[in-house]
């Protein structure tokens, strides 16, 4: 079975090219733009990773990572926060996620990160 990687983001160019990258490299990716969309794909599939933007229209990726990891079902789960900003070190003091990266990244950085987490 292939690994899910769930995606929040909302801006809709950088959604469509780490979908295309992440299905090339055979993962099975589920795009949330927003906070709402992603808690309601959670109630059907646990992730193998989830890649967050930080800020999206509903609330922000920071509150979503801070859930998962203080629950006991999903803390286990590989979380990347993605941000615009160049603040990811006062973000790395809220926020217990096991990847940071700066956007605009490097795709090949990018892929490297998400194969390092969801390798079996």
């Amino acid at each position: 079975m292939k690994k899910c990687i769930y995606v929040v983001e909302d801006n809709a160019a950088i959604r469509d090219v780490i979908e295309f990258m992440l299905t090339e490299d055979d993962y099975d990716v589920v795009i949330s733009p927003t906070v709402h969309d992603f808690w309601a794909h959670m109630q059907l599939r646990t992730p193998d990773m989830v890649v967050l933007d930080i800020k999206l229209p509903d609330g922000n990726g920071l509150e979503i990572c801070k859930e998962l990891k203080s629950n006991i079902k999903t803390y286990a789960i590989p979380v990347m926060m993605m941000s615009a900003n160049n603040y990811l070190s006062k973000v790395k003091s809220h926020c217990a996620a096991d990847e940071f990266i700066n956007k605009p990244f490097d795709l090949n950085d990018f892929a490297h990160r998400i194969e390092y987490h969801v390798a079996s």
